[in-house]
């Protein structure tokens, strides 16, 4: 991620410690974020929705120890939520062994106090590069999905032979139909699909249906 796209991003930070909210927010936007702050949990839990493609790159500050919802209990709510988020974890000294768990359960990194602004910066930095990358993966995905959407019925039976390895002959006499036609669908399915080669075809299909 460029530094341009990374000011671009934002950071939400869930802490009950006002002082440090204040400070990490003056921090972070000095450097160009934009940053939604939370003193709780559930209140950062009725704000958040994910947001669609083309959005910017998000990442979640957390802090692992607040009243009332704890960090893990957040990381597990935004889980049955399927929002992707990266989430970065605050702990305190002694709470690493949460850390290692919210790392278990999919957390992007975590910071243990006291850090430097940074390790905080660079942090983020990471984090909003993962999102970013993700959403590209996303966009890609979503458009191969769209252009299979795009085959006939028929184009989408030669695709599925072709990609189990079957040879244009063994795919005539399996749906009943000459050479000639089964060599005309591929050619369609390779334009339609915008594949330069069998195996990038064979790829992205496979990719997409995983």
């Amino acid at each position: 991620m460029t530094a341009t796209s990374m000011s671009s991003g934002t950071v939400f930070l869930v802490d009950d410690n006002d002082a440090f909210r204040q400070s990490t927010r003056w921090l972070l936007e000095s450097h160009g974020l934009r940053v939604s702050a939370f003193k709780s949990g559930q209140e950062f839990l009725d704000a958040y929705a994910p947001t669609p493609a083309g959005r910017k790159p998000e990442c979640l500050l957390l802090d692992l120890r607040m009243p009332g919802l704890t960090g893990l209990q957040v990381q597990e709510m935004l889980a049955q939520r399927s929002a992707v988020v990266p989430v970065i974890i605050i702990t305190a000294h002694g709470d690493v062994p949460l850390a290692v768990e919210a790392m278990r359960r999919g957390a992007f990194d975590f910071l243990e106090k006291p850090f430097g602004d940074g390790r905080l910066v660079a942090a983020i930095h990471s984090a909003l590069a993962r999102d970013d990358e993700q959403m590209s993966r996303d966009r890609e995905i979503a458009d191969v999905r769209s252009r299979l959407d795009g085959l006939t019925p028929r184009e989408r039976q030669v695709l599925d032979s072709v990609i189990g390895g079957a040879l244009n002959k063994t795919i005539a006499d399996k749906l009943g139909i000459s050479i000639k036609t089964v060599e005309l669908h591929r050619s369609r399915v390779m334009e339609k699909m915008h594949a330069q080669s069998l195996a990038q075809l064979i790829q992205m299909t496979v990719r997409v249906r995983s």
